[in-house]
């Protein structure tokens, strides 16, 4: 799943080129079409000719909106820039390619509009040296520009071919272990209630999980997700996603907010960033400035305090850190746009460096600065970690050789990265913590239901449990090892437990095994066959009742009681070790059991090691 954002100046076609392009038109709110003007946020999606399925975020053009297309650009992988052909580069379309810029959003292309309205060829051609110019020194610097035209649908094959082809180059998005879907629309469906829209990140959200908002900190439950209008049990990283919330009502809810697992994140009132001040900006930034911050799909009014300076000029890069007015959730390397609150007008942007810095800086400390250049270049610890998560479980060697760290420096963030937890070493093998928390809570909750569904039964068959898991032979012996040293289950070469799970039988269970149990000591030679035990009691009570040890199958009809069979195999050993050979009449005799008892006990005492057939005498092997 990807999503692609578009962007450009008021009335250059996005909207219509989205509708054209997907049959949904985005301009959801009555003001919108009778304005015939994108004011909020509007969706769509479509499937490619690759048959990748996208989901499409058309923001508004007009300059008083820019704010809310803030709120749905950072979540994407692609921006669409559109640029109309009959009048060409405008102020939006470079407010616009600024914040993409800002955003670091590196994949995308230009999609000439309006072509149809254009006859003259070297205006054409005019028009995109135009759009060169402005991207040159931008992140879209290598971005394909397509002639297309909405009413005739010329170069849509061509359009949606480059697009596909910039999309397969974007790696996937990462599965952290810790989802986060920032709320950029919150409505109410009758007769389900509460449904909240975003891009999810970091991570997956099913149905049935448990879910907080923050910064607010209330909590409900996921009755269900949806993506492009097909319900999911699982959303992925990277999709666009609604989720439907029990537990809380419509106005509870934000825009702006995160929905999470509980756990995962904190909401914070101060940020450390680097900062770069756009070169057009209209004056400096000062210390104590103002301004509006825009991160994921929240904003809000923050108080500037520059470290290290006392202004910026247009076109310099520094150090900020802000206190918010309201808190929200951010994670280290998140970018970030700055506006001025009044009159409105894009700053700059950056990347937050330190999202839980505490306490406030000293402006001008050369400790501080050179702590921020650290963050911001990512410690080996960090590297590693990235490396790890890529990877997925993996030998330490490779992750070591993916970070591209220096074997000193590896080893060092190795061992910081164990001691915290954020990384788990099973021998020679390495995997992330929130993988390892993962599969951790896999085994315990695949063990749980287990004995709910199996009461009876001393433990789930290891190649179930290692085929539930989906981990490769020698990854989930020393997993369950692991798991087992830190008493979170009990193993056995057969089957695997949860500690302390004991077989108990329900009192009218009881009085069945221990009616059967008496038949036995009754013949002990003689016992019931399999059958009977099984219609005396039950399949589930039998085999429990084998996996204790109380009855020891010989055969597909022979059971005996476990101390009569070691009584019997004793004699067997012990005559054995006085003759030297034994035949099935003498055991026969030696017993007091019929032909049909003897010959499965001595069958199962051959396949057991203990004895060996020579012919019409068994000998100890």
């Amino acid at each position: 799943m990807r999503v692609i954002g578009t962007a450009g100046h008021v009335d250059h076609g996005k909207s219509t080129l989205i509708a054209a392009l997907t049959g949904i038109h985005p301009d959801r709110l009555k003001e919108e079409q009778e304005r015939e003007m994108t004011i909020d946020l509007g969706f769509a999606w479509l499937d490619l000719p690759n048959g990748q399925e996208v989901g499409i975020v058309d923001v508004p053009g007009h300059r008083d909106f820019i704010e809310n297309m803030l709120s749905g650009i950072g979540g994407i992988d692609a921006a669409l820039l559109v640029i109309a052909a009959d009048e060409g580069v405008m102020p939006q379309t470079r407010e616009h390619l600024a914040i993409l810029d800002l955003l670091q959003i590196q994949a995308g292309l230009v999609a000439l509009t309006k072509v149809d309205l254009v006859e003259d060829a070297d205006w054409l051609a005019l028009v995109e040296n135009d759009i060169r110019e402005i991207l040159r020194q931008t992140s879209f610097s290598n971005a394909p520009i397509m002639r297309v035209s909405s009413r005739t649908r010329a170069g849509f094959p061509e359009l949606l071919q480059a697009l596909g082809r910039i999309l397969d180059e974007q790696p996937p998005r990462p599965d952290l272990g810790r989802p986060r879907l920032p709320v950029d629309r919150v409505f109410s469906i009758s007769g389900f209630g509460t449904v909240v829209t975003g891009t999810l990140g970091d991570g997956q959200l099913s149905a049935g999980d448990d879910v907080v908002i923050l910064p607010s900190g209330r909590s409900g439950r996921i009755r269900g997700l949806q993506t492009h209008k097909k319900k999911e049990q699982t959303a992925q990283p990277g999709s666009r996603t609604a989720v439907n919330i029990s537990g809380l009502d419509v106005g509870q809810i934000r825009r702006g907010e995160v929905v999470t697992r509980p756990g995962c994140y904190q909401p914070t009132q101060r940020l450390d960033l680097s900062f770069r001040l756009l070169p057009d900006a209209s004056a400096p930034l000062r210390h104590a400035d103002e301004v509006k911050l825009f991160i994921g799909a929240a904003e809000t009014i923050a108080d500037v305090r520059l470290l290290g300076t006392e202004t910026l000029e247009p076109g310099q890069e520094g150090w900020l850190q802000l206190d918010l007015r309201h808190p929200l959730v951010a994670v280290r390397g998140d970018r970030y746009i700055l506006r001025r609150p009044s009159p409105g007008e894009t700053l700059g942007g950056g990347k937050v460096v330190d999202p839980q810095p505490g306490k406030r800086h000293r402006r001008f400390d050369a400790t501080v600065l050179e702590n921020l250049r650290s963050l911001l270049a990512g410690s080996p610890a960090d590297v590693l970690l990235q490396a790890s998560i890529a990877l997925g479980p993996a030998l330490v060697k490779d992750v070591i050789v993916r970070s591209r760290l220096e074997p000193g420096a590896a080893a060092a963030a190795l061992e910081e990265l164990a001691a915290s937890g954020q990384v788990v070493a099973l021998e020679d093998l390495l995997v992330s913590g929130q993988r390892w928390a993962a599969l951790r809570n896999q085994a315990t909750e695949a063990l749980t239901a287990f004995h709910q569904a199996y009461p009876l039964r001393r433990g789930m068959p290891r190649e179930e449990l290692k085929s539930r898991l989906k981990l490769q032979p020698r990854l989930f012996n020393l997993a369950i090892q692991r798991l087992a040293a830190a008493n979170l289950l009990a193993d056995n070469p057969k089957w695997i437990c949860l500690p302390g799970h004991v077989v108990r039988f329900t009192p009218f269970q009881q009085v069945k095994v221990d009616k059967l149990l008496a038949r036995f000591r009754a013949t002990p030679a003689a016992p019931p066959s399999v059958k009977e035990c099984q219609a005396e009691t039950d399949e589930d009570i039998y085999s429990a009742l084998l996996e204790a040890g109380d009855l020891v199958q010989v055969s597909g009809e022979v059971v005996f009681e476990r101390e009569a069979f070691e009584k019997m195999a004793g004699l067997v050993r012990q005559s054995l070790q006085e003759k030297g050979q034994l035949t099935l009449a003498e055991v026969r005799d030696l017993l007091g059991a019929s032909r049909k008892y003897v010959q499965a006990l001595l069958e199962h005492l051959d396949a057991s090691g203990m004895t060996v057939r020579d012919g019409d005498f068994r000998r100890l092997k």
